[in-house]
């Protein structure tokens, strides 16, 4: 026989065969003829949803109002509920405050050292002094006197000259340090600034926050709610899962309370005290994160199968699927299929398999009524036809045996029994595609092949 993944199931029409005969001998022959073959993979399911959003408190404070009822369908941006924060709105009011001050305080920029006119009548009172000296050393009668004298008085001028120079210098540099100090402080009163403003527009989206508005559309649950998956946008929780509440939870009532003090949670709280279980309410305590709503678009349901990786490769988008749900059993669901994850994720029998996504289609009872419209979380099994041969050479799947590797049928040919090997294509569940080895008309055991030898006649 072909080989059968672990995970598949495959169903298929019966094979045309006829002229069915059999003796005591318990084997039974048939002749071949044509059929339509399916070949199914079966996979299990979860119904979800289009879209799944959790709403959580923003801020620590109390609910101040609700604006939805439980089970309402509300549109995207819808205002879900009002949270009153003293802390936050006092933040705010701080922000502002510090803005105000810090727009209000602008530092002065430090006055420049300015020695211009100073320095100019004392340079002209200088040179005239210079030109005096000189003009009396030369009226000195002895030549090597009035040389001399000379010589000082031109020392002198180039000591003045340098002293002048020396302080322009200092005056500069003095100047010079005033301008990086007027920069520093301008670049400082504007990062003050700055952070002040991004400090208030931080506050102001903390307030606006504490109007929970819905990101999209759907029916309101109000207060927390188990996991439900997402095929859209939305995003998913699982408050509790995983957490010190779920441990706390599987401890003996005899010690749990203890625990819960000494590791800060408890059943069904957040872990500071405020319970999440319970109605959503005005005067309701929050603290940030905990559980105010959820929101669920079931607009569109869809499936998401768990295919395993031997069979992967079979479901491509467009593949048509029947799903059961256990919540209906005598009911039968159409899907197709819409994507195939690429990434794998950890098979419940161990192993790896992949997500299949699949449209949700409406569904018909057993008796051809409408199907209950199913809803998110809810189990199934999904039968995706992977392969379809119409109008194909088939025998029933128990005439086809495995030959090494290879498969094979018994043929009958005059009165004897022989082995003949054959190509495979569609297999289904009672019957399967021979696509090389058999022709229509030819007769081949379909019943107690495992019993047949070669050459062995037909009785």
């Amino acid at each position: 026989m072909p080989r059968r993944s672990a995970t598949a199931a495959v169903g298929a029409a019966a094979a045309v065969l006829t002229g069915c005969t059999s003796d005591d001998s318990g084997i039974e022959v048939a002749t071949v003829g044509r059929s339509t073959v399916t070949e199914v993979v079966e996979a299990p399911a979860t119904v979800q949803a289009r879209a799944s959003t959790t709403l959580t408190a923003p801020a620590s404070g109390e609910i101040a109002q609700v604006f939805v009822r439980d089970g309402q369908r509300i549109g995207a941006g819808t205002l879900v509920a009002r949270i009153s924060s003293p802390e936050t709105t006092r933040q705010l009011t701080q922000a502002r405050a510090a803005l105000a001050e810090a727009e209000s305080s602008m530092p002065g920029a430090p006055a420049y050292v300015s020695v211009g006119a100073a320095q100019t009548q004392a340079d002209t009172a200088a040179q005239g002094a210079f030109d005096g000296a000189r003009r009396a050393a030369e009226q000195v009668p002895d030549p090597r006197l009035r040389a001399a004298a000379l010589t000082q008085v031109a020392a002198a001028e180039r000591q003045y000259a340098l002293a002048a120079a020396q302080a322009r210098a200092t005056v500069a540099a003095i100047n010079s340090g005033i301008g990086d100090l007027s920069a520093a402080l301008a670049s400082l009163a504007a990062a003050q600034r700055t952070q002040a403003r991004a400090a208030v527009q931080a506050a102001e989206r903390a307030v606006a926050a504490l109007d929970v508005r819905a990101p999209i559309g759907g029916t309101v649950q109000l207060g927390g709610t188990a996991a439900t998956g997402t095929t859209g946008t939305g995003s998913e929780a699982s408050p509790g899962s995983g957490s010190l509440d779920s441990v706390l939870g599987q401890l003996p009532a005899d010690v749990r309370d203890e625990a819960s003090a000494a590791l800060g949670g408890g059943t069904g709280s957040t872990g500071t005290g405020v319970r999440t279980v319970g109605p959503v309410t005005a005067g309701m305590p929050v603290i940030p994160g905990m559980p105010l709503a959820t929101v669920l678009d079931t607009s569109v349901l869809s499936l998401v199968a768990e295919v395993d990786e031997t069979d992967v490769f079979l479901v491509k988008p467009g593949v048509r699927a029947r799903a059961e749900l256990d919540a209906v059993p005598d009911a039968e669901y159409a899907a197709v299929v819409a994507a195939v994850d690429l990434s794998p994720t950890s098979s419940a029998r161990g192993g790896v398999s992949y997500r299949v996504r699949l449209d949700l289609r409406d569904g018909t009872l057993a008796d051809g009524d409408p199907a209950p419209r199913p809803r998110p979380g809810m189990s199934a099994v999904a039968d995706l036809q992977v392969r379809t041969a119409r109008n194909a050479v088939a025998v029933p799947a128990s005439a086809v045996v495995r030959d090494g590797d290879r498969d094979a049928v018994w043929v009958v040919d005059g009165s004897l029994l022989h082995r003949r090997v054959v190509t495979v294509g569609t297999q289904g569940e009672d019957a399967v595609e021979v696509s090389e080895g058999l022709r229509v008309g030819e007769q081949v055991v379909v019943r107690g092949a495992d019993r047949v030898r070669n050459g062995q006649e037909l009785p």
